[in-house]
């Protein structure tokens, strides 16, 4: 006879369930960055939406900032409200849209998350639910070189380097290996964007937590503008066509490999 789940069960699996389960890379090359991310919330099983997880800050010719958001979907939407209100708010007060580096803007990002943890996060546990969110901020800004940060749930960052180049966040293992294997600060705008889409398909090939639309963003170094942003939904045929040649591929390639010829 089958149990019923219990309520502490259930609890946890509600908590669970109030995140947006999601994935998101962000890739800084020597000829830019290349950052994606998908778009599916869930909150239970039967109660699936789409939100964009990307936000753009642009200043034509000065700044373009790109944050992409996982977590606790109504903590990391308050964190970006936040900074616009504050972008949008007279004074000589620093935010994301006059701050002068991007170490400054990824302070910013961190101050607003603890901010909304120390608001909501005391009446989000009464119901178990943790107030977690992590971002990747990713651009530049006039007068310096782009850089690359993650954004931990607890405000603190690190930033990319020649020898770790990307970030990931989210659900992030079954895209890793990809990456990994064809990725370096060498790889160009046009391939690097290719990897990260087989890596969505990858991820939503074995995670159903994560699905279309995929946000897309391709930086071109020292542009100060958005290059090239799309948005990739279901019957997109350059993303169809991936899914099915990568699949393929694999298994024509694992069929080309020897057996094991362990008894000799």
């Amino acid at each position: 006879m089958r149990q019923r789940a219990g309520p502490d069960i259930v609890r946890r699996f509600q908590a669970k369930g109030t995140e947006a389960v999601t994935y998101c890379v962000g890739i800084m090359l020597d000829s830019g960055m290349v950052l994606a991310s998908d778009s599916r919330t869930n909150a239970g099983v039967d109660h699936i939406a789409t939100f964009s997880k990307m936000t753009v800050f642009e200043h034509h010719r000065e700044r373009v900032i790109i944050l992409l958001s996982s977590g606790n979907l109504a903590v990391t939407q308050a964190v970006v409200n936040t900074l616009r209100h504050s972008a949008q708010r007279e004074g000589g007060h620093d935010h994301i849209m006059n701050t002068p580096s991007m170490f400054d803007a990824a302070t910013l990002v961190g101050h607003a998350l603890r901010e909304v943890q120390q608001r909501d996060g005391p009446f989000l546990l009464q119901r178990n639910i943790e107030a977690n969110a992590s971002f990747i901020l990713g651009g530049q800004i006039a007068g310096e070189q782009q850089r690359l940060f993650t954004i931990y749930a607890e405000g603190n960052f690190i930033e990319a380097t020649a020898d770790t180049p990307y970030f990931q966040v989210g659900e992030i293992k079954y895209g890793k290996p990809i990456i990994d294997r064809v990725v370096n600060t060498h790889t160009s705008l046009t391939e690097a964007a290719k990897c990260v889409l087989i890596s969505f398909d990858s991820t939503m090939r074995s995670n159903i937590s994560v699905g279309l639309p995929i946000d897309l963003l391709i930086y071109e170094k020292d542009s100060l503008r958005v290059g090239i942003q799309r948005r990739i939904k279901e019957h997109d045929a350059y993303f169809e066509m991936i899914h099915s040649q990568w699949g393929e591929g694999l298994k024509k390639v694992f069929a080309e490999l020897p057996p094991p010829h362990w008894q000799d």
